[in-house]
C-alpha cells in the first residue's frame, strides 16, 4: 500500500489529504456536503476514482450526523447532496457513476424496508463498501497491467513513463497507472519510472514524484516538453496513464498533455496504455467528441504562487483535459477485469 493515503476514513469520520500542500502532509476534516464539494472543486482531492470515493464518503459522514423523520426526507437529502457533489467537476465520470449507484441502491432497498434509520444505515454501509472495492480494483489493475506489459516486452525489466498523477493520491489507496508501476516494482520487474511535471498544475512534479520518492522507486522527473527526447534516448518500454472518462469506442479523456504523449509514443513504437477502473468507462458516450472538457482558471497559466508571470492582456486557454483517440491507445485499456483493446470495450457491457 501507499506510504501516504489520499483519505482517512475511520469510525465514520473523513479526512482528505490536502494535495495542494504536498510535500507537506496536511489532512482536512470533511464534515458536511459543502466541505466535500469545496475539497473536490478546489482540487484538494483530485483524480477520478478519488473524487468518486471522497464524494460518496462525504455523503456517508453527513448522513451519519443527521436524523430524518421520513423516508421522503432522507431520499431528498441523498438526491440533493449527490447533485451538489457531482457538480464540483464535470469531466471525471466516476463520481456520476457512484451517485447513480447510490440512488439506484436506495430505490431498491426502500421497496422492502420502511424504517428510515435502517435505510440510512444501509446506505452508509453501501458507501463504505465502495472504499473497499476501489482499493481491491486498483490492486487488480496494477497486477493486470504489469503482467500484460511484461508479456509483450522482450525485456526482463521495463521502464514506464507516466503523466499527471494516477497513483494512490488519485484513488482510495493504491493507484491505477502508478499502481502498475508499483506492481512492477514490488515484483522486481521495474527498471525505471519517468514522470512528467504535468503543467500547468504540476500534478506530476508535486504528487507523482512525491509518491515515487516516498516509496523508494527508481524514478526521474522530466518536463512535459522532454517526453519525445526521453522516448528517443532512455529506452522507455511503455507509457501508462490514468483516465477521467473513457468513451465506449475507447477514446479517453485524461489530463491535458496526454494526447500529445500518445502521438509521440506511436511515432517511437512504444505501447501506450490507459489504466482505469471499469467505472471510468462511460457506456452512454459513443466517442470522445461527446466528453465535456473542464476549463479551469487562466490564473493557473498566468500566475505562479499568486504572482503574475505573463504580460497583461495576453489571451489564455486552459483546458484541464484532452481526449486521446482510441487509435493511439496501442497497448490497451487496463482494468480490474483485464486488459482490453479499445474496440473490445463495447462487448463488456
Amino acid at each position: 500500500m501507499a506510504a501516504v493515503k489520499s483519505m482517512i476514513y475511520n469510525e465514520r469520520t473523513l479526512q482528505l489529504l490536502d494535495q495542494l500542500l504536498i510535500p507537506s502532509v496536511v489532512y482536512v476534516d470533511i464534515k458536511t456536503i459543502q466541505d466535500g464539494y469545496d475539497a473536490i472543486k478546489t482540487m484538494k482531492v483530485r483524480g477520478a476514482p478519488a473524487i468518486a470515493v471522497a464524494g460518496a464518503l462525504t455523503l456517508a459522514v453527513a448522513l451519519n450526523t443527521k436524523e430524518f423523520s421520513s423516508i421522503q426526507q432522507l431520499e431528498y437529502y441523498i438526491c440533493e447532496s449527490l447533485k451538489t457533489l457531482v457538480s464540483a467537476r464535470p469531466t471525471a465520470v466516476n463520481i456520476f457513476r457512484a451517485a447513480d449507484d447510490i440512488n439506484a441502491f436506495f430505490l431498491t432497498i426502500k421497496q422492502t424496508d420502511s424504517d428510515v434509520t435502517s435505510l440510512k444505515e444501509k446506505i452508509i454501509l453501501f458507501i463504505e463498501k465502495m472504499l473497499e472495492d476501489d482499493i481491491k480494483d486498483n490492486i487488480a489493475i496494477g497486477k493486470n497491467g504489469a503482467e500484460h506489459i511484461l508479456k509483450h516486452s522482450t525485456e526482463d525489466k521495463v521502464s514506464i513513463l507516466t503523466h499527471c498523477n494516477a497513483g494512490a493520491l488519485a484513488t482510495a489507496g493504491y493507484g491505477t497507472a502508478v499502481g502498475v508501476i508499483r506492481s512492477l516494482n514490488e515484483n522486481q520487474k521495474l527498471n525505471h519510472a519517468f514522470c512528467t511535471e504535468t503543467r500547468p498544475y504540476n500534478q506530476g512534479a508535486r504528487l507523482t514524484a512525491f509518491e515515487l520518492v516516498e516509496e523508494g522507486i527508481n524514478a526521474t522527473l522530466i518536463t512535459d516538453s522532454s517526453v519525445s527526447i526521453t522516448m528517443n534516448q532512455k529506452q522507455v518500454s511503455a507509457v501508462v496513464v490514468g483516465a477521467d472518462r473513457v468513451a465506449l469506442n475507447g477514446d479517453t479523456a485524461n489530463k491535458i498533455g496526454t494526447y500529445q504523449i500518445a502521438i509521440t509514443a506511436k511515432y517511437h513504437g512504444i505501447p501506450f496504455y490507459i489504466a482505469a477502473p471499469f467505472t471510468t468507462i462511460d457506456k452512454n458516450i459513443a466517442c470522445g467528441n461527446d466528453i465535456v472538457i473542464e476549463e479551469r482558471s487562466v490564473q493557473e497559466i498566468t500566475h505562479y504562487k499568486g504572482e503574475r508571470v505573463t504580460p497583461d492582456g495576453i489571451k489564455c486557454w486552459n483546458p484541464a483535459f484532452d481526449v486521446t483517440p482510441a487509435s493511439l491507445i496501442t497497448g490497451g485499456i487496463i482494468t480490474e477485469r483485464g486488459v482490453f483493446k479499445p474496440e473490445e470495450l463495447k462487448d463488456q457491457f
